[in-house]
């Protein structure tokens, strides 16, 4: 759609300078400069988002979707966390690039993201209605429970048994174990897959320029370490 945006010349007019450096940079001018190359704008953001009892809930909560076992690494190991909270702090938190306004119909599972909330006020209603709902039935926040009753309050949550009014927490569920995934194995520059242990466990070589020599491998493992897009520790470009 962008892309198609851009090769139209009445699509630019509709769409004016300004709004397009709002929507691609938050300021006043435009998104890039002639014969400039700047860092990944959105992946270097340190924004925060989420206060101390929402980290607690998401920390815990992501743990349980992706655990560290003996087989590999979790979300605690890759810093799911940060991840998260730079996206909920950042435009995909504030639903900038999304119509965000009504009516509110009933979605289709198919449609992709339905709520009125953006996703970091989807995030902040629900913790909240979730750690309500977990002091009300077990005597605890849900950061505070062992793993296995954490286990069986998400899996009630997204089988639709827990219901809680005026909390889409099947939704919020939906884009939390989505947001988690990413963290997981997004490249390092956006705050999550930290040191690239996601890469390292599945045996990803990462944001490398050329695949070329190793199109016909005929699925025998590529065994070179991960580059992320800001390079890896040691790596050095006279090499």
């Amino acid at each position: 759609m962008l892309k198609s945006m851009f090769l139209s010349g009445t699509a630019l007019i509709a769409f004016p300078k300004l709004a397009l450096a709002r929507e691609f940079r938050g300021g006043e001018t435009w998104p890039w400069a002639p014969g400039v190359a700047d860092t990944p704008y959105f992946g270097t953001e340190t924004g925060s988002y989420l206060n101390m009892a929402e980290r607690a809930f998401v920390y815990a909560a992501t743990a349980r979707l992706i655990p560290s076992d003996d087989d590999g690494p979790g979300a605690r190991e890759a810093d799911v966390l940060t991840f998260i909270d730079r996206q909920l702090a950042g435009f995909y938190g504030r639903g900038q690039r999304w119509y965000m306004k009504g009516p509110w119909p009933e979605g289709l599972a198919t449609q992709g993201y339905q709520s009125q909330h953006t996703p970091a006020e989807l995030f902040r209603v629900c913790i909240d209605a979730i750690d309500q709902w977990c002091a009300t039935n077990h005597d605890a926040r849900f950061a505070d429970l062992d793993e296995a009753m954490q286990d069986q309050i998400l899996e009630r949550i997204e089988a639709e048994d827990v219901t809680i009014e005026g909390a889409q927490i099947a939704t919020f569920f939906d884009l939390l174990k989505e947001i988690t995934i990413e963290g997981f194995f997004a490249d390092p520059i956006y705050g999550g897959n930290r040191d690239m242990v996601a890469w390292h466990y599945v045996g990803f070589p990462g944001a490398r320029y050329d695949y070329r020599d190793f199109i016909h491998h005929d699925g025998a493992p590529i065994t070179m370490p991960p580059v992320s897009l800001a390079g890896r520790p040691g790596w050095n470009v006279d090499r």
